[in-house]
């Protein structure tokens, strides 16, 4: 029996991992999708953010409009409702640099909607249910039309 048969010889072998990745080119090509499925699914994901910061933006107003903050109107404005939510917690403005730093943002976030939930008359532990993936999502809509 012939072993070079069996086995190639050392100088075939970086052949071997090259025709073999030709050969299944195929299966490792990316899906072809049209143009205009991307295009769909952009304009669904955009739409499911506007719906997001539509529904956030009315919570904290109706939050706002509750405690007697001025200026409700200022949730519909990117930056400035981070300022609305410090003055309905009654926390310093100042806060609003400590939001920038990785990590103490979280803790920040957190204090500023236990303060927020204190202001509505609710537990301040309801302000901790933010960080919990899609509970957190539904906080400002039970601070806002919870009685």
């Amino acid at each position: 029996m012939n072993l070079s048969m069996k086995f190639p010889s050392p100088m075939k072998w970086p052949a071997i991992p090259a025709v073999t990745l030709l050969s299944a080119g195929g299966a490792f090509a990316q899906e072809n999708r049209s143009p205009a499925a991307a295009g769909g699914s952009l304009v669904f994901l955009l739409l499911i953010g506007l719906a997001v910061y539509v529904y956030t933006a009315l919570a904290v107003q109706t939050i706002a409009e509750k405690t007697n903050t001025e200026n409700p109107w200022l949730a519909w404005i990117p930056i400035a409702n981070l300022i609305l939510l410090l003055n309905i917690a009654k926390k310093p403005i100042w806060w609003i640099v400590l939001c920038l730093i990785p990590l103490v943002n979280i803790i920040i976030i957190i204090m500023v909607w236990m303060g927020v939930a204190e202001a509505r008359g609710k537990p301040s532990w309801v302000g901790i249910l933010m960080i919990v993936p899609l509970v957190g999502a539904i906080v400002p809509g039970y601070l806002a039309w919870a009685d």
